[in-house]
């Protein structure tokens, strides 16, 4: 069986509202990330992953910038434990390669670390808080 959603590699400017959907579900409401500091103004010079399910629905997305940071990865509680975050993650992987990046990093909330363990990402120094919640700086060697 296949999977019940797909993942795709926009702009911004494409996909706005549904990428506003699902991070703002996920990071203000749920995780009380204040509106400030999770809509930064980078958005739009980023590459984003959307995952849709079939019924055309936003259930997930992420970014990666131009520097080959990863990040804003959000999958709706729903669609959790089913792939959603792997496919994005792979998504985004797969865009850093086409583009020659070196390597890739992620400030990942701790409790996403062992997530971002089993693509090889390796966390590097110690946590820190960011937007209230502890977080580690995690990287990927994509060449050499």
């Amino acid at each position: 069986m296949g999977n019940a959603f797909t993942v795709s590699l926009i702009t911004w400017h494409d996909g706005e509202p549904l990428l506003k959907s699902v991070r703002q579900a996920v990071f203000v409401e749920e995780q009380g990330i204040p509106e400030d500091l999770e809509w930064d103004g980078r958005d739009e010079s980023c590459r984003h992953a959307l995952a849709l399910s079939l019924e055309g629905q936003a259930i997930g997305c992420g970014r990666i910038k131009a520097d080959g940071h990863i990040g804003r990865i959000a999958v709706l509680p729903a669609w959790r434990n089913r792939r959603v975050g792997t496919a994005i993650v792979e998504a985004l992987l797969a865009h850093a390669r086409a583009q020659g990046y070196p390597s890739v990093d992620v400030d990942a909330q701790v409790q996403a670390a062992p997530f971002y363990r089993t693509f090889g990402f390796e966390e590097e120094g110690g946590t820190f808080m960011d937007a209230g919640l502890p977080h580690i700086k995690m990287r990927l060697k994509l060449t050499g």
